[in-house]
């Protein structure tokens, strides 16, 4: 598809409708308006936050999955400041990650993965000196294939066809090495382990969150119900920056108009735009998109999916005195304690299990999986033994992330398209990252970068703003 660049009608402002309210479709609704344009989000659900969202249980507030970022993830750190909810989602002063290995004949046993202020990598040579899941010579050749993949380009297409387990073999990694500390990252940050994975996307995690700077990786998580921050403070930027916000408004076409507009049609309403950004997922982002505006759009149902599946245990009393753990030996990945984001009262503790790459335990019935998890969490909590459990519920995201698979990379689109005034924002779009709320927020800035650079509107980049 060809044509000129849209206009707005004499004596109007240049009208942008963005479709879909997750973290990058609101991102690039308020950077389209803090640039002087009118904007209109559409949501066809009853609320913003996309797949990052919480929701009422009984006296709960539960968030479908748990969330994390890194220092590093300057986008959505901004986000953050954006919708002021940044103290409501601290970082750690320094990277310290308890790992618990039960899988052990001589025991349980707990390590911890730290950093220190010395410059880059000596940051990490202190805290991998005394890991305890790995021998010394494992422990040496952690350091000695860090620094190979600090040499890395991420973008490099030759590493987007290659899996991080064959590149890891390759560099004397053992299958404890990988188990202990490659997929202890890997698989929380890209919902792949390391044989699925592609190489590209691994370095670039690696390489970003624990070789840029000595604070990259260190966590921040929401301390609050993550739909405090991604739906009310969010809404609340949005009505502040003029955006008209319309919730339960499923866009069913777009199409381009005679006068080289846009038309929207979302239920019982027609809108027309200067400017249209789909910030949707994959697959309904290819069914909105006009003829021509992707060289080939069936591209999109090549990027597959993958599912996230996150368990919440609600015990009579405390039973986990950290904010969270990693865990070895045990189907158990990650646990976090909810219990005071969650508004539990009555002295009990609310942990949630965060399950990533879960593709053989998805569909797994409710009953099925607290046979197998509870028994775990014993197992990792000696409190956990004599402790009542008031409630188990498992919340699913078969859709969690787009799958990182070896070769991803060719088939993710950029923020433009052939259509002029047409612009794709997601997770799913080609930022470099994995599937983050970082990637979503970086969607945003480019989608609607590219629109007001293709209507002559001055813009700065925020992250460059930033720097």
């Amino acid at each position: 598809m060809t044509g000129s660049r849209p206009t707005a009608p004499a004596g109007a402002s240049a009208h942008a409708v963005v479709v879909g309210g997750g973290l990058a479709g609101v991102t690039a609704a308020l950077q389209l308006a803090d640039a002087g344009m009118r904007v209109t989000l559409l949501e066809g659900r009853p609320r913003l936050g996309g797949l990052a969202f919480s929701f009422r249980r009984g006296e709960l507030t539960v968030d479908n999955g748990q969330h994390v970022y890194l220092r590093c993830c300057t986008a959505y750190r901004w986000f953050l400041d954006r919708v002021e909810g940044a103290a409501l989602a601290p970082l750690q002063r320094r990277l310290d990650v308890p790992v618990l290995d039960v899988g052990r004949a001589s025991g349980p046993r707990l390590g911890r993965l730290r950093r220190t202020d010395l410059p880059v990598p000596l940051h990490l040579a202190a805290g991998l000196a005394t890991y305890p899941h790995l021998s010394l010579a494992e422990r040496a050749s952690v350091g000695r294939a860090a620094l190979a993949l600090k040499q890395l380009d991420p973008a490099d297409p030759a590493l987007d066809g290659l899996d991080f387990a064959t590149w890891l073999g390759r560099h004397g990694q053992s299958q404890r090495a990988i188990e202990a500390l490659w997929d202890l990252v890997g698989v929380a940050t890209l919902n792949a382990r390391a044989p699925r994975a592609s190489m590209g996307l691994a370095a670039m995690v690696f390489k970003t969150g624990l070789l840029s700077e000595p604070g990259a990786a260190d966590i921040g998580w929401s301390h609050v119900p993550l739909g405090d921050l991604h739906d009310t403070l969010a809404r609340k930027a949005l009505d502040s920056a003029g955006v008209r916000t319309e919730l339960r408004a499923k866009v069913g076409a777009v199409s381009r108009t005679g006068d080289g507009r846009w038309t929207v049609e979302a239920e019982g309403e027609q809108l027309e735009a200067d400017t249209v950004v789909l910030a949707v997922p994959q697959h309904e982002t290819h069914t909105l998109l006009p003829d021509g505006a992707l060289d080939d759009p069936d591209k999109l149902l090549d990027i597959d999916t993958a599912p996230i599946l996150n368990i919440h245990v609600v015990y009579d009393r405390k039973v986990l005195r950290r904010p969270f753990f990693a865990a070895l030996g045990t189907p158990v990945q990650w646990v976090f304690d909810r219990t005071e984001a969650s508004g539990l009262r009555g002295g009990g503790q609310y942990l949630a299990l965060s399950q990533s790459a879960a593709q053989d335990e998805i569909d797994e019935p409710v009953a099925t999986l607290r046979a197998r998890y509870l028994p775990e969490l014993e197992r990792l909590l000696p409190a956990a033994r004599g402790a009542g459990v008031r409630d188990f519920f498992v919340t699913r995201e078969r859709t969690a992330t787009f799958a990182p698979t070896p070769g991803v990379g060719r088939l993710r689109p950029g923020a433009r398209t052939h259509a002029p005034g047409l612009y794709l924002a997601g997770a799913w779009t080609d930022t470099g990252w994995p599937a983050t709320m970082e990637s979503a927020v970086r969607s945003g800035f480019s989608a609607a970068g590219a629109a007001l650079s293709e209507l002559g509107r001055p813009h700065v980049h925020p992250l460059q703003e930033a720097a």
